[in-house]
């Protein structure tokens, strides 16, 4: 544990520099990671769940997401059918992870099948199962939670098929269980967390700036194009492509759909516009997700019209009361009625649409709202908030301008993080535009 937490001194460090680190410091980060998750985090997840066996099966180039996770850091994909075995002893407070495969699953999971000894694979699982006799298995199969049905119909069949008859109708959905190993931040995760939302939000800062954005030349497409040659220079990866889009005077405002897919391409930004960006980074295995604002000053302007300013203020004033109205068991639906309720009642029109976010970008837990849902999202709404668990808290607000004759939508979304000390921001949040370009002072007569 030490060794870890030296590397991630030297991590947090780094980072703040932007200094990414190279790939073999990384898979150092990550391996140690996943060691202290298969060690401390799922013991735990197993017990709260029911389940003293896991069992996940996956093949090359068709990994099962949450056994995507699990991969070691020098594996890119599955080998060939890999299965693993999670075992948990709880009367001996011990943990088995074994793979059904030919080799070592990395430095975590050691290899339990000897192909000399025992040729056929589903055969050897079946020893495995018969030794430990468990009393519940967990299998990768869900309606509601895509991240948590990896379980391929072919590789179901075929151990059902071996499976015997005594042990199938200890066959559950290991659904609660994928959820809480995808959701669950540790420590050591959220110590990195905040330095990936930090790069993220110097890599906007940087891209709303004068160093990227000439006001009546560049276009929204050459920012959002700016910015993935900027991830891509870094060594890092995207989740998905980034979006800036500008609101101004002139423009109507468009329905929420215009934020995915309806946006205009390749718009020359203006002095005058309410610039806006989504944009993400992957990098150490998690991803960030963030919406910021900037305003392109016009000649002789110093800061953002008051208009504009007051209402990035309305705008943080939703977040205040979505974050106010989280609590540990509360379902998502409930979070996101009580928060709407109480902006419309301050004379606020807001939209919530707030999502996990962790292992993947739209993650799996609990769902806050969808831009197209917000009387509540069936199933995944239902589910409760748990601690230790990250989410983009993506929402906006509509605000009229009468300087402009028109409204217009503030359009926030920032890491969060929901832990047994309440909610934080995981490294901040916007309550000032920034400035295209940025003010400088200049000296002399």
């Amino acid at each position: 544990m030490k060794q870890v937490i030296l590397l991630l001194l030297v991590l947090s460090f780094q980072l703040q520099a932007q200094q990414i680190l190279p790939e073999r410091e990384r898979a150092e980060v990550v391996d140690n990671i996943l060691e202290d998750r298969f060690n401390n985090l799922l013991p735990k997840l197993m017990d709260d769940t029911g389940f003293d066996m896991w069992i996940l099966i996956s093949r090359e180039y068709n990994e099962d997401p949450v056994l995507k996770t699990m991969l070691p850091a020098t594996w890119l994909n599955a080998r060939r059918r890999t299965i693993l075995v999670f075992y948990r002893n709880k009367e001996k407070n011990t943990i088995e992870k074994l793979a059904v495969a030919r080799y070592n699953f990395g430095k975590n999971i050691v290899s339990a099948w000897d192909k000399e000894k025992e040729p056929n694979q589903w055969k050897r699982l079946i020893q495995i199962i018969e030794e430990r006799n468990p009393s519940s298995i967990g299998l990768n199969y869900s309606d509601s939670f895509n991240i948590c049905d990896g379980l391929v119909k072919t590789d179901y069949e075929a151990f059902i098929s071996y499976l015997p008859k005594r042990y199938k109708s200890k066959i559950k959905s290991a659904e609660q269980l994928a959820i809480g190993w995808i959701e669950t931040r540790t420590d050591t995760e959220m110590v990195i967390y905040n330095q990936l939302v930090d790069i993220t939000h110097d890599i906007i800062s940087e891209a709303f700036s004068e160093k990227v954005i000439t006001a009546g030349i560049t276009t929204t497409t050459d920012v959002e194009w700016w910015m993935r040659d900027k991830v891509t220079a870094l060594g890092l990866e995207t989740w998905f492509h980034p979006t800036v889009d500008v609101q101004r005077t002139a423009e109507e405002l468009g329905n929420h759909l215009y934020a995915f897919s309806n946006r205009p391409e390749d718009m020359i930004i203006l002095p005058g516009d309410l610039v806006h960006c989504d944009f993400g980074i992957t990098y150490l295995r998690l991803n960030t997700d963030c919406q910021e604002l900037a305003y392109v000053l016009k000649p002789n302007e110093t800061e953002a019209p008051k208009f504009l300013r007051d209402a990035l203020k309305d705008g943080n004033r939703v977040q205040d009361i979505f974050t106010s109205n989280f609590k540990t068991g509360k379902s998502g639906n409930q979070v996101l009625k009580e928060s709407l309720d109480q902006g419309k009642s301050e004379g606020l029109r807001p939209a919530i649409y707030t999502h996990p976010l962790g292992t993947y970008g739209h993650s799996s837990g609990t769902t806050l709202g969808m831009w197209d849902s917000q009387g509540g999202v069936p199933v995944t709404g239902d589910y409760p908030l748990h601690e230790n668990t990250v989410y983009a808290i993506e929402l906006n607000t509509t605000v009229n301008i009468p300087e402009w004759k028109r409204d217009i939508r503030i359009m926030l979304e920032e890491a969060g993080f929901w832990g047994k000390d309440g909610f934080r921001y995981v490294n901040g949040r916007q309550t000032k535009l920034l400035m295209i370009p940025r003010i400088k002072e200049h000296q002399g007569n």
